[in-house]
């Protein structure tokens, strides 16, 4: 099995969900006013109703919330047959 990998640095969050087409994204109904709520990465096209739940934020107002939230981001570069992977979880830092 490939091995799970966390960070903080914004820069290799980005770049990571990027790579695998993925966009930041917050669980509808779960923020009040401006706090952007649960949030997730979200490797559906903008626009498909694969999980309409999820609505697309921006990378800003995605960090904002991870930092105040003080989270850290688990991920895995590939999986065990070595394809890129997406997996990815939001934990406590």
């Amino acid at each position: 099995m490939s091995e799970a990998k966390k960070t903080t640095d914004h820069e290799t969050i980005r770049r990571w969900a990027e790579a695998r087409n993925g966009h930041p994204a917050t669980v509808q109904g779960t923020g009040k006013g401006d706090d952007a709520g649960i949030l997730r990465i979200d490797f559906d096209e903008p626009g498909d109703d694969d999980d309409d739940r999820l609505e697309e934020i921006t990378w800003d107002e995605f960090f904002d919330k991870f930092e105040e939230k003080r989270l850290a981001f688990l991920y895995q570069e590939k999986t065990a047959s070595g394809e890129p992977s997406t997996f990815n979880k939001l934990v406590s830092r």
